[in-house]
């Protein structure tokens, strides 16, 4: 536990100094942080017998600093459509082409890639405070969803949630792990009502949109955590890796923050469409 803790800390200290940079910085400590992540879950993949095209969607994620920092979130679709072209294309002209390695080729990208994508375009946000709100809303919903779900799952226990895909979990669990993501929600506004000035205050969330993206991201974040363990379980690993010492490897840290950064983006774009 105590080792668990001690990395814990660290990889919180570590997000601070991106939020405190942001911009280009957070958006590259992102991509840095994400590519981990594909890599293992292309691993994975290949430890369970499958033959994936990897250098697609490697492509992808590396143009996807630049593309967005120069033209904004508007690539994302057509970075995301010529990554599967080109992935299609690899593996339809294979000497033995196998549907579930086209399919299994693309999973990192809408996984790993859209989600880094997402995080890319809120760290291009202006105001600069507006753009921290919304990345802390990324990160505080599903960890402190997590870290809720961890600490009362495993004394409360009771009925399982999924059985089937993640033994361990339970429906206590999943209940205390939506009250933390709401908690992390409503503590991201108050603290903004006290720092932000009234010119970014007015392009923040109302209270009850923090209680939706709470509640939703809270979901989105649990449902990331479980098809990791889908993905884990169907590859027959534990871990995806041992990069973190009680924590596992990095998809392991961000199974559940890469779905929450879709629905905060989805947010700023619903609203900015209503505008």
């Amino acid at each position: 536990m105590g080792q668990r803790v001690a990395t814990g800390a660290m990889l919180i200290v570590f997000l601070i100094i991106l939020l405190y940079f942001g911009g280009v910085v957070m958006g590259v400590g992102a991509i840095v942080c994400l590519c981990f992540a594909m890599q293992e879950e292309y691993h994975a993949l290949a430890v369970a017998g499958h033959r994936p095209v990897a250098w697609p969607t490697w492509l992808g994620m590396v143009l996807a600093v630049p593309l967005v920092a120069l033209y904004g979130s508007e690539m994302i679709v057509p970075l995301l459509g010529g990554v599967c072209l080109l992935t299609m294309i690899c593996v339809v002209f294979r000497d033995e082409p196998r549907l579930e390695d086209a399919v299994l080729s693309v999973l990192p990208l809408f996984t790993v890639v859209l989600p880094g994508m997402c995080i890319v375009a809120l760290a291009q946000v202006q105001p600069k405070a507006l753009q921290v709100v919304l990345l802390s809303l990324v990160f505080a919903i599903p960890v402190l969803g997590d870290t809720m779900a961890f600490f009362v799952g495993s004394r409360v226990r009771g009925p399982k949630l999924c059985p089937a895909v993640s033994p361990n979990k339970t429906i206590s669990g999943a209940v205390a792990g939506l009250v933390g993501s709401l908690v992390a929600a409503a503590a991201v506004g108050v603290v903004s009502l006290i720092f932000c000035d009234q010119a970014t205050l007015a392009q923040l969330p109302t209270w009850w949109q923090y209680a939706l993206l709470g509640l939703v991201g809270g979901v989105a974040g649990q449902m990331g955590d479980l098809f990791a363990s889908l993905v884990k379980r169907h590859c027959g690993i534990k871990d995806f890796s041992n990069l973190f010492p009680g924590h596992g490897g990095m998809l392991d840290r961000l199974d559940s923050i890469v779905f929450t950064a879709i629905i905060v983006y989805s947010y700023r774009v619903i609203l900015l469409a209503s505008i």
